[in-house]
């Protein structure tokens, strides 16, 4: 949770400086690759606000009516960033970027959109320095996030972002990490825009540097949704690292059986565990507690997300369905 709220933070800081910078490059020189950054760095830090209301939201303790707490907040929030956020910001800017596409204004370097602001070095330089700047910060929030999943990766034996992307549920720093990639990318092709349209005096590059910022922003919105989705609806572990759990529980002493053994996320980094067993029919009450007590250790040492473990044991010959504490 620390760490995902420092990797929050930091994209937040990033990207409210790079907004206003954007922000004041886009007043002073009119550029459409620079007002779809603008869009794109205030959905970024409209983003990580509603992210750190999830990770805020999400350590509320269980309740009565929430019995295995709201981790599941920061879920349905980054699914907000995706659908209000994102999906908003890319649309606006795809959209700005088609209308200047079909509408070019002839390339002006001296042009400002501010008449009391005087300029006395070419605008685009603004462009140039707001730009670079900002993919400086975004390459520190990137390399914060990216620390981050790293660690994630190493702690699950996971090969690559790709499967971590896959398979974590902490979705909070998957999206900080994603964002400050596409933020970074954005700004990248937003000063190839701007720097094309200088050299050749062809407004057509600033413009659809500005339509494909809009592409891409929107292309993350449907990509973030879709991973949301999946622990929304409740997703269990992935079937490589649940298979162990169930294996350590159907080789333990005095087990016959597992019936259904079942795993799902309530929350980033946050497992819930549940299983039907059947015990050998010459263990008693108590046998049968102590096994199902150890049981639940291991399954917790072995997976650290593990959090509730409920164990339904069933003794063969015996009453199906009775319960360890009969």
């Amino acid at each position: 949770m620390a760490s995902s709220t420092s990797v929050v933070l930091a994209a937040l800081i990033a990207n409210g400086a790079i907004a206003v910078m954007k922000f004041v490059g886009y007043l002073l020189t009119g550029s459409p690759a620079m007002l779809s950054e603008v869009y794109h760095s205030i959905s970024d830090t409209g983003n990580q606000v509603f992210l750190l209301v999830g990770i805020k939201y999400g350590g509320k303790d269980a309740s009565r009516s929430h019995p295995f707490g709201y981790g599941k907040a920061q879920f349905f929030y980054a699914f907000l960033v995706s659908v209000m956020l994102f999906g908003i910001a890319g649309w606006e800017s795809a959209k700005h970027g088609w209308h200047a596409i079909n509408h070019p204004e002839p390339v002006d370097a001296s042009s400002v959109l501010l008449p009391v602001v005087e300029v006395s070095i070419p605008s685009v330089w603004v462009n140039y320095t707001v730009l670079i700047g900002a993919v400086i910060f975004e390459a520190w929030a990137f390399a914060k996030a990216y620390k981050a999943i790293r660690k994630q990766m190493e702690r699950n034996g996971w090969t690559s972002v790709r499967e971590a992307f896959r398979k974590s549920s902490d979705i909070t720093t998957l999206t900080a990490l994603t964002e400050d990639t596409i933020a970074g990318a954005g700004a990248g092709i937003a000063l190839l825009g701007v720097y094309l349209s200088r050299t050749t005096g062809n407004p057509i590059y600033d413009a659809s540097s500005a339509f494909i910022i809009g592409l891409l922003l929107m292309g993350f919105a449907i990509l973030l949704a879709w991973e949301n989705k999946r622990l929304i609806l409740g997703e269990s572990l992935p079937e490589d690292a649940e298979s162990p759990l169930r294996d350590v529980v159907a080789e333990w002493e005095g087990v016959e059986n597992v019936a259904d053994f079942r795993t799902v996320f309530f929350g980033p980094q946050k497992l819930v565990v549940t299983a039907d067993v059947a015990f050998r029919s010459d263990m008693d009450t108590e046998a049968i507690d102590d096994a199902i007590t150890d049981i639940e250790s291991k399954l917790k040492t072995m997976e650290s997300s593990v959090k509730t473990v409920y164990i339904e044991p069933r003794v063969l010959g015996g009453t199906e369905g009775q319960a360890a504490d009969d």
